[in-house]
Parts: C-alpha cells; structure tokens; sequence
C-alpha cells in the first residue's frame, strides 16, 4: 500500500518506497517455488538518489561531450581523404588484391558459367518482354554486369536482365515509341520501329543511372527504406502478372496493338480473348505446342535439379538445353516457313558502337525513370543484404546504388535497357561456388564470346519458347500469392499495403501503381501514428517497472497518481488526439470541469463587483445623514447637548460606514475562494498527472503548445503535471522551442516513471482550505 502523506520519504528509499535501494520482495506467493527461486537468482540490487532532469544532467554532465559535425569531415580535402574517397567508390582495388586464388578462382568459374547459361536464354526472352530485339538483351547482360563488378560490393547477387525491370521498360517503350517515330527530333536511322524502340528504352537507361548514381553520391540509400516488404512483395507480384499477360501473344501466335496506362492489362486480356476465335488454327496450335513443350522440359528439369541438388556439381542447363534444342527442330523442321511460327530473327554478330541518349525524351521519362530506379535498387539492396548477412559480410547501400547507377548509365550508352539483379541466377551464382564478384565477370565474358561469334546460330528460335522460359522463371514471383494467407495471420495492415500495392499495379500500370502503393504506405504509417495505443500505467508489485493496467492483471495504480503513456510520439497530426485521450483516460471531465468554475468564479466577480457598488452607495447615504444631522443640532438649546449630540452624529455615521466597510470585506474574502472544494465542485480523485514520454522521438511546435495546454487545464483543476523518461533529443527539442520558463522546469522532468510517481507521492499538490489562487500559465 502507497503511503499518502506528504512528510513520507527518504533521500534514499528501498523499491517500495521510492527507486533508493531496489529490493525485490519474496515472490513465491505469486509464483511457482522453482520459477520464484530463479526469480530470485537474477535479483540485483541498487542504490540511488532520486532525480530529476536538473539532477541528472548535474551528475552526468550533459552537453559537455564534444560534439563532431559530420559536414566538416566532408569538406576536408588531403591525400588520405582523396585515397579513401577512390576505394570507397571503386572497391575492386580493395578485394582484388586480397582475392584468394587457390581457393576462390575454381568456384567462380564453374559459377559464373552456370550463370552464363542460364543469362543467355533469360536476355534473349527478357528483350522481348521490354518490347526490344532479342539482341538488346545480350548487350544488357554483357556491359552492365562487367560494370558492376568494378564497382559493386555484392558478392553473391547477379546483375543484369530482370523481368520486373523488362516488363517496366515495356509498358515505357509500348507507350513513348510510337510518339518517337512522329516525333521530328528523332534521328533518321531511328524510323522503324525497332529502333525507336531501342532508343526510348537505352536513354531510359541513361536516365535511370543518373537517378541512381545521383541519389548515391548524396546517401540517399535510405530512400529505398520507404519501399516496404509488404509493398515489394505486393509490387513484384503484381507485376509478375503483367508479365504473365504480354507473354500471351506469343504463346498463342498473336499480333496484337499496344496497350500502355491505367487499365492497358484489361485491355490486353480482352484484346486476346477478342483475336483467338480470328486467329488461324494451324499457326495457334502450332505456336502453342512448342511452348507448351518447351515449358514442361523446363519445369521437369528444374524438378529434377531441386531432387538432385547434393549429387550435382552445378546444376542442369535446362534453359540453355531447350534454346539448342528448340532451335534445332525449329531449323529442321521449318517452322518458320511451313506453320508461320514466330522466330527471333536476325541477331548481329558484334558489338555496337556508343550512341548518346536522346535528351529531347529526358522531360516525358522522367517519372518512369525514377520508378524504376527505387524498383531495381530495391530488389538489389534486399538480395544483396541477404547474401551479405548469411556468409557474414557487409554491402554499401549507397555504393550499390552508385554501382547500379553506373551499370545502367554506361549501358545506356551502349543501347541496353535498365537491369537489375535476378533472383534465380543470384541463387545459382552461390549454390555453384561463387566466392566474389569475378563469377559476374566470367560470366558477361561468355555472353561476349556468344554476342561476338555465335548469337547468329539462334536466328531461327521460336519467341514461344522465350515466352516460355520467362512465364517457368515467374513461380518464384506468382508463388508470392500466399503472402495474402500468411499475412492474414501476422499482420493485418502489412496485408492491406499488400493488396492496394497488387491492386494499384494492376489497375493503373506499373509507374502509377508504385506511386500509388507508396502514398499509400505513407498514409497508413500517418493514420497508425494518429490512433496509437494510449494507456494507464500501473505498478508491477515489488518492481520500479510500470505497465498497461488493461493488460496486466497485477499492474496496481498508484493512489493519487495517474500515470499515462502513448506508445507514439506526439507530433502535429496526433496531438490533439493524444489531448483527448488523456483527459478521457483520467476519468475527468476535465474541459467540463473548468468550465463550471470559470463560471462560478464569473459569477463571484459579478457578487464581488454588486458589493462595491453597494459599499459606495452606503458611502453617499453616510455623507448626506451627516449633513442633516449637523443642521438638527445646530438649533438645541441646550449647549451640552448640542456638543454631545453633535459629536454622536459625527461618530456614528463614520462607525456605520466602516462596519459596512469591513463587513463588506469579510463577505468579499467569503466570496473571493476559488478551489473546487470551495466552490462546491467535484475533486478529482489524484493529486498528480506523470506523462510517460519515453515513445517521444522528435517534438513539434504543435506538440509543445499541447504540452502547455496539459500543463494549464490540469493545475486548473489542482493536479501537479510531471514528465517523465524523455530521450535527450527530445529534451533538446524542449529547450529550443523554449519549453521550459518560471512555471515548467527541468524540475518537473524525471528520469524515469518510478522517480516522478515517488516525488509526486513526496510533495502532493496541496488542497488547502484558505483561498488560494490557481496558476495559469
């Protein structure tokens, strides 16, 4: 039981009565013997005296630590800096000579070929899906990877074609290239279609890597923090089903118009129901049965890799099997000529020359680029920390986006397309021995030997076994769709962001459904942040530790001290609300309260001011009965008399006046009391307010100006405000927006709940019953 009185207390107290020596009491009445013998094992002792702010910031010395800005050691400029500015941008200099040859190099070429292997078929299919000539994807898995491993920190991750990317640049190019072709600033060599095409996309990709090269020079490596989990998933999966759909054309054999913006994946779909009934039956059936052949050779190889992953060496090429194979039966059979299936076409022998990007596009890009730059670095910073966290090494974020950016920029100039890392080759380029970043350059080196010697032999490839290899590399992305069961359970608002993020990309394409999801997340931390949970807190027994009433059975309020907390901080969008939960919480119609005794005390100057006119009154009838007294006397015949009676009729008056004077003042003084128990106005039932502010993270002006309004409303109703476990950036916040004057002090902030309950248990608001004047602030 907590004592009430005020003369209670100690400079040091045991746990009980107040946090002087901590010493928890027996607990095996409320606990099992074993479970309270452990308890009791882990018991600890402290001593100390009780403090607040003042006190802690004396006895801790705060502010006296020097403080270092960052901004300076920025602006320095000597050699050191200047060599440790090249090997944090260009990390090949620091691993490179420490490469372990005898044990690395082995594992990094049978990686880096398996990774090959498979980015052979994947750049060819995944051009196709950006809306570009198979080529482009050879050249976008060739400079871009080579790139990366001059500069990447990552060294698991495997950059280049990716199907989230493609289908992004797609929907960019199916939307832009037809107004590049009328477009009269476009080159001349750029009027088919192709090559706008090419050229949308490949200063796409310039764009993108200035977006991301910028953003990592600044650290701004954080801003893909805003992409949540949920919303990633949600995005990827949702595209995914938009890859899924543009594949539709070639498994069928179709030709159909472009589709770009809100609504363009309806479009599609009921696009390929309206031309399958038109289309011819011999070309349709043909185009899907090699694709449906080629989809069961992969799936039944990729089953066969997972059942025999321990026994293999690397894994089964199934996707570079079915392009020879495809190929070939394609070549010999003529299906080309004789069922008018789709081919690749002619593929160049070679590299192509740089081209610079067309600037007269960088104002209709600009937003697309953007996008697309969070999407690729969000999946590669996510990827990498994964394989940097499982074999115990670290990755740059904003070296990363500088590496990314730079694969991007200078592939665009070489007329690729945005890249970023694939999941499935990552997973390959480590279950095959890759050790470091010289796999990615084995393997962009075999793509150079096909795109200079052997990229003509696969002229004659169906583009439905493309699709093929692209819908069998989207399990793992549509598999994301029981992400909807799982968060169900775990979290209902990570579920939401996932659904509006799924929704938003499918309905309005993939650059505003992103834009959308992210307004959203935003909006949602927002509303979170406005409705936290508010709580009294309560005592744990025999503890300093004070926890949620309404959760914990055993949590005891302490007499004549409410103790409320918010489990956010306290900022422009919640601070009215964190207001009303307070007073709601405390059980005190607060604002009613105050109300009611402005009232009575209006009423009070009213009678007060009703008084002096009354005393006044009396005054003017005092003076004039003296005058009429004084000519009445004047004609007594007897002189005696006279004198008496003169001099009784000068004293009685005078008496009268200050008799009614004083009475008048007694009854002003009567009238003049203004506590509630005067006034005939319930009390509340504490004497104390402590605020747990240790949620606080940052302080607005909003949340000041709702600090002092607590403050002023609860000593009107005769509560003494404490705060209490405030982190010193908020104390400072405090300070600079001059928090704390002659009625809030440092004195009314504690270090910890405990310390302000004991001092408020010590030095209780007194009530007392002489007139007493309420401090407003």
């Amino acid at each position: 039981m907590w004592p009430t009185d005020a003369s209670w207390g100690l400079e040091y107290c045991t746990l009980i009565l107040g946090p002087g020596k901590i010493r928890p009491r027996d607990t095996q009445a409320l606990l099992p013997t074993t479970q309270a013998m452990e308890l009791r094992k882990r018991d600890y002792h402290m001593e100390r005296p009780l403090l607040n702010q003042e006190q802690l910031e004396e006895l801790g010395h705060w502010g006296s630590a020097p403080r270092t800005h960052q901004w300076r050691t920025w602006l320095q400029c000597s050699r050191a800096r200047a060599h440790a500015l090249l090997l944090q941008h260009l990390p090949i200099l620091v691993w490179l000579p420490r490469y372990p040859v005898r044990d690395w190099l082995l594992g990094d070429l049978l990686s880096g070929l398996s990774v090959a292997i498979m980015q052979l078929p994947q750049g060819l299919a995944y051009a196709l899906l950006a809306g570009l000539p198979p080529v482009f994807g050879l050249y976008s898995s060739f400079y871009p990877v080579f790139i990366y491993f001059l500069f990447g920190t990552s060294r698991h991750i495997s950059v280049g074609t990716f199907a989230v990317m493609s289908v992004m640049v797609g929907s960019v190019t199916e939307s832009l290239a037809p107004q590049a072709l009328n477009d009269s600033t476009i080159n001349e060599t750029a009027r088919d279609g192709d090559a706008a095409r090419v050229q949308v996309a490949s200063t796409l990709s310039v764009l993108v890597g200035l977006f991301q090269v910028g953003l990592g020079l600044v650290h701004f490596g954080f801003v893909v923090t805003y992409l949540s989990e949920p919303l990633v998933r949600g995005y990827t999966t949702a595209a995914a089903v938009q890859v899924f759909v543009s594949q539709l054309k070639y498994v069928f054999g179709l030709h159909l118009s472009s589709h770009s913006g809100p609504l363009s994946l309806i479009y599609t779909v009921l696009e390929v129901c309206w031309k399958l009934p038109q289309s011819k039956v011999g070309t349709m059936v043909s185009t899907m049965v090699t694709a449906a052949v080629a989809g069961v050779v992969l799936v039944l190889v990729k089953l066969l890799n997972d059942k025999l992953q321990q026994q293999l060496p690397m894994p089964i090429p199934g996707e570079l099997l079915t392009l020879i194979g495809a190929t070939s039966i394609s070549y010999g059979v003529g299906l080309k000529h004789r069922f008018e299936v789709d081919v690749v076409g002619n593929i160049p022998t070679g590299l192509v020359p740089p081209v610079a990007p067309n600037s007269q596009l960088f104002s209709k890009l600009m937003g697309s680029a953007f996008a697309i730059a969070l999407v690729g670095f969000a999946i590669a910073i996510s990827l990498g920390k994964i394989f940097a966290l499982r074999h115990g090494y670290r990755v740059d974020s904003n070296q990363e986006l500088v590496a990314l950016g730079l694969s991007n920029l200078i592939g665009g100039i070489f007329q690729c397309f945005p890249v970023s890392c694939s999941m499935s080759r990552s997973l390959v380029q480590e279950s095959t021995g890759g050790n470091s970043q010289v796999a990615g350059a084995v393997s962009s080196l075999f793509i150079l030997l096909i795109i200079v010697k052997l990229g003509e032999l696969f002229r004659c490839l169906p583009k439905a076994v493309l699709a093929a290899i692209v819908i069998v590399n989207l399990k793992g992305m549509l598999g994301q769709l029981s992400d909807v069961c799982s968060l169900w359970k775990a979290n209902r608002a990570d579920l939401l962001i996932w659904l509006v993020t799924f929704m938003a990309t499918i309905l309005l394409n993939l650059d505003l459904g992103l834009v959308a999801a992210v307004i959203f997340s935003l909006l949602l931390v927002v509303v979170r942040t406005q409705r936290p949970h508010y709580s009294i807190l309560g005592q744990v027994p025999d503890t300093d530790i004070y926890r949620d009433v309404a959760e914990y059975s055993e949590a005891k309020e302490v007499p004549g001290v409410k103790v409320f907390r918010s489990s956010a901080t306290v900022y422009f969008a919640n601070a009215e609300f964190y207001s009303d939960a307070l007073k709601q919480r405390c059980g005190v119609d607060v604002d009613l309260l105050i109300s009611q005794k402005k009232k009575l005390l209006k009423k009070q100057e009213q009678l007060k001011l009703k008084q002096l006119q009354r005393d006044k009154k009396l005054q003017k009838q005092a003076a004039s009965s003296k005058d009429t007294s004084v000519s009445i006397n004047v004609n007594s015949s007897l002189e005696d008399m006279r004198s008496n009676n003169v001099e009784d009729c000068k004293v009685s008056p005078e008496d009268r006046m200050e008799d009614a004077t004083a009475s008048g003042q007694e009854d002003s003084k009567a009238l003049d009391v203004s506590t509630l128990k005067a006034l005939g106005l319930p009390q509340p039932d504490f004497h104390s307010l402590i605020l747990d502010l240790s949620a606080l993270s940052f302080v607005d002006t909003v949340c000041l100006k709702s600090l002092k309004n607590i403050f002023r409303d609860f000593r009107e109703i005769e509560v003494e405000v404490y705060m209490a476990a405030c982190h010193s950036p908020v104390i400072s916040q405090l300070e600079a927006g001059h928090f704390f004057d002659a009625s809030v002090t440092k004195k009314h902030l504690f270090a910890s709940v405990h310390d302000a309950v004991t001092f408020a248990l010590q030095h209780p608001r007194p009530v007392p019953d002489s007139p007493v004047s309420v401090t407003r602030l």
